[in-house]
């Protein structure tokens, strides 16, 4: 992936930066959210038309088509990330980032104009149809537990199924569906809404970022048509590897931006707050804290730095990007808790975006993949490789 360089991808991201910061910031106060304080369609495509003027509209893709290097990408991302509502007005938010990258990568001309358009144009939202109800003993970090079937019936694809957790459902125009047939996963580009797709339930969860929650939904008899699958019958699982690495280090780039920003928060409550005669920064608990987050900062930089390098090289990067995962969650983890900390009472409220930012980063060391699967996919690679080196 070549990209368009660094001295042009810098001047992007100091637009990015600027419009996040004088824009889209004082929309943190906006009062038009929904019933789990997610962001309304109404305020997302206001804040879009923004950065459309601003011409900071999906600024990873360019107007040609091309689409920034993941080094780029990162830089990008990462000030789109400075407030928790950037991404969704620069429409580099999830799931709709992978997905165009998905389609980008691998969707036919057809499938290109009819869905990706919508999308990079910032007019359409989408969601992505994969984990299933763990109730139900349903696909989640094991895909191969998908129960959603699908089969061809003349020129169209029937599916039936249950699926949850489907970040944006509510409100998308654009599915990406994944089923099994009899010759392995498939995965299928669908209008929406569609009334062979329920939504079943909403649950209310500890992040509110993304706008459409994440649902429960049932798929009854739905038809597709049978150009709508991506790809051939069977290769489901294959184009979910091409979008798997790149969207989770995506939510790396983002999350560290939000970070960044509330260690900003936290640095300046810390300097300007006094307790016991001085300020909190100069007693060394509190300092050392903001200290501890500048090295999680920077290594969380590094590694997000090292999995691009990797992805540019072409290479799928699921070791790499299953590394960077866990590192980059758990140190913004640790980071979100001490700005937190460092704020005391004040970090519990939603004066600022800290605690938001708390929440928003728990969530994220689940989503993508936990920690721990991360590592036991990590440990299997340890036990093939060594057994390589046996033979």
């Amino acid at each position: 992936m070549t990209g368009v360089g660094m001295e042009a991808t810098l001047a992007i991201a100091e637009r990015v930066e600027r419009f996040v910061r004088d824009e889209v910031v004082p929309y943190e106060r906006d009062p038009r959210r929904d019933h789990h304080d997610c962001p309304t369609d109404e305020m997302v495509a206001e804040m879009r038309r923004k950065a459309r003027a601003a011409g900071v509209l999906t600024p990873h893709i360019l107007a040609d088509g091309r689409h920034l290097s993941q080094r780029e990408t990162a830089l990008v991302l990462a000030r789109t990330g400075l407030s928790p509502l950037g991404p969704l007005a620069c429409n580099t938010a999830a799931p709709d980032e992978g997905n165009m990258y998905l389609l980008g990568k691998v969707g036919s001309a057809e499938i290109k104009q009819k869905f990706l358009a919508p999308l990079v144009k910032g007019e359409a939202r989408s969601a992505f149809f994969m984990t299933e109800p763990a109730s139900e003993g349903g696909a989640g970090s094991d895909p191969s537990m998908m129960q959603t079937r699908c089969h061809l019936d003349g020129n169209h694809w029937v599916i039936n199924g249950r699926k949850a957790f489907i970040t944006g459902a509510q409100g998308a125009q654009v599915g990406i569906v994944m089923a099994k047939a009899d010759e392995g996963a498939c995965m299928f580009l669908v209008d929406l809404p569609d009334p062979a797709i329920r939504i079943d339930s909403i649950p209310n969860t500890i992040d509110s970022s993304m706008p459409g929650g994440h649902a429960v939904v049932t798929i009854d008899n739905l038809r597709v048509p049978a150009d709508q699958m991506l790809g051939q019958a069977g290769e489901g699982f294959q184009y979910a590897q091409i979008r798997l690495a790149p969207a989770r280090l995506s939510h790396c780039m983002r999350w560290l931006g939000a970070c960044v920003r509330a260690h900003e928060i936290a640095t300046d409550y810390a300097n300007r707050r006094q307790a016991f005669g001085k300020a909190l920064i100069d007693h060394e608990g509190v300092g050392f804290m903001l200290a501890e987050n500048l090295i999680d900062l920077k290594q969380a930089e590094l590694m997000i730095d090292w999995c691009a390098d990797v992805l540019d090289t072409g290479a799928l990067g699921t070791a790499e990007s299953s590394m960077a995962k866990v590192a980059v969650s758990e140190a913004l983890m640790r980071i979100a808790d001490r700005c937190v900390q460092v704020m005391g009472g004040t970090g519990l409220t939603s004066d600022t975006i800290v605690e938001q930012v708390f929440r928003e980063i728990r969530a994220f060391r689940i989503y993508d993949g936990p920690t721990e699967v991360h590592k036991w996919s990590l440990a299997k690679k340890i036990k093939r490789d060594w057994k390589v080196a046996q033979a």
